[in-house]
This record gives structure tokens, sequence and C-alpha cells, in this order.
């Protein structure tokens, strides 16, 4: 896990992901490229080990949904650590923050205030899909 921590803070880069010795990093914005690892090689994701900077709500449910072993992260949201406590993923985290804020600071993420009132995972990933489907066609 250090060492994929260690790329996380040295590199530019938004998560790093090692399973079975595979190390991927990841630079997209917010959850799109757990989003499309879930969908397009979610064997990957099984019993993987993640470092992320930052998760949220939605980042949390689609590391649920793909059967992430192990996280850490520089900064987690409450919704997303009361999502994992139902879970046998071992988090860790530097800072945990009531809510995601959006990139200009000024309002909360847009995913996770889409996603704050949902309980389950499951409801969760449909709002996640439609979400990156409408910031793809604009």
């Amino acid at each position: 896990m250090e060492d994929i921590i260690h790329i996380l803070q040295t590199g530019n880069y938004a998560c790093v992901i090692n399973n079975q010795n595979e190390v991927r990093t990841f630079s997209q914005r917010g959850v799109a490229d757990l989003h499309n690892l879930l969908y397009h090689d979610s064997a990957f994701l099984n019993g993987s080990y993640v470092a992320d900077k930052m998760v949220g709500k939605a980042a949390a449910a689609l590391m649920i949904l793909g059967g992430v072993k192990k996280l850490y992260t520089n900064i987690i949201s409450s919704p997303a650590l009361k999502l994992f406590s139902n879970t046998d993923i071992e988090v860790s985290y530097k800072e945990q923050v009531p809510f995601i804020v959006n990139r200009d600071q000024s309002d909360w993420c847009p995913l996770e205030k889409l996603c704050y009132q949902q309980d389950s995972v499951e409801t969760i990933l449909p709002l996640i899909t439609n979400f990156i489907n409408k910031i793809k066609t604009n």
C-alpha cells in the first residue's frame, strides 16, 4: 500500500490502483476513471488496493461495487465513510470532511450532492452514470 500512496503523493495523479502487482495511475477528473474501470475492466478493480486524493460518496459507491479491498485517501467525506462502514473494505485517510466541495470551493461537489440522500450503491450507480453521460454530451 505504501508504494501506491507514494506514487499518489509524488505524481500528478488523482488515483493509483494496484491489483496483483500491476499498478496503474489515473488522472481524469472526478469519478470518471473509476466509473470506466467498473464498466470496462471490473476484474482489475476487484480485490485491488486504491490510493486516491479525494473520495466522496460517488467514488465510494464505485469502489464498493468494484470490489476494492483496501483504500487510502487524503480526504474522505463523512457520507462516503458511512457507505464504507457496511463493507469489508479497509479504509484509511488523512482527513475527514462533512462533504466534498466543488472545484471552485463555492458549493458541494455536484455528485456528492446528487448522491447524498441515497443509502445504497445500487441506487447511486445510475445517478453517476447519468451525470457522466450528461458531461460527455455537453
